[in-house]
């Protein structure tokens, strides 16, 4: 895994050993920040799930002015920690060792994030757990873009039953982003 493209273009990304995170490859990866070149300029971003924080420090190299990664296991935030260090993003970056719902509340009042990525595992509802509770946060606006990383097959009708608007489905071989907004009041 590496940083595709930006000011740590190249650098090579460590990951942590084992099955408990998924890291996007870098296909991907880089089909998902070119659908968000326009907007990721100065902004703010929030990575869920962070992993390794592939997609964050990503966000951080091509232009974001900040970064909150958000990650429970411990291996893995010390990893992320590791990737901002070695890339030279960890003065615009925040590591949270927290599952996403209690980081999300610790981190209520503070200004909205513009982009939201969330990669939770799979099948385990905890797209829809932090959905829920991001719906009448602090955190996001009515202009924030929220991008779930889901399995390929994953029900999301419940999307507009809880308040968001499905603005588009990008989909790969073995998984999908949804690109979604809270609704309009």
């Amino acid at each position: 895994m590496r940083v595709i493209a930006g000011k740590a273009r190249r650098l090579p990304l460590k990951t942590v050993p084992g099955l408990e995170t998924r890291p996007t490859t870098d296909r991907i990866k880089e089909t998902l920040f070119n659908m968000l070149q326009d907007e990721i300029a100065d902004s703010r971003f929030l990575d869920l799930f962070a992993g390794s924080g592939g997609i964050g420090i990503e966000a951080l190299s091509r232009g974001a002015g900040m970064s909150v990664f958000v990650e429970n296991n411990r291996a893995a935030a010390a990893c992320i920690r590791e990737n901002l260090a070695f890339t030279r993003l960890e003065g615009q970056a925040e590591v949270i060792t927290q599952d996403a719902v209690s980081a999300i509340r610790r981190m209520e009042g503070r200004e909205p994030f513009d982009i939201i990525f969330m990669d939770p595992p799979y099948n385990k509802g905890l797209e829809a757990e932090a959905l829920s509770i991001l719906k009448d946060s602090s955190l996001v606006s009515g202009d924030t873009l929220i991008i779930v990383e889901t399995a390929l097959n994953a029900d999301c009708s419940y999307l507009e039953e809880i308040g968001y608007i499905l603005e588009k489905r990008k989909e790969y071989k073995t998984n999908a982003h949804l690109f979604i907004r809270r609704q309009k009041e």
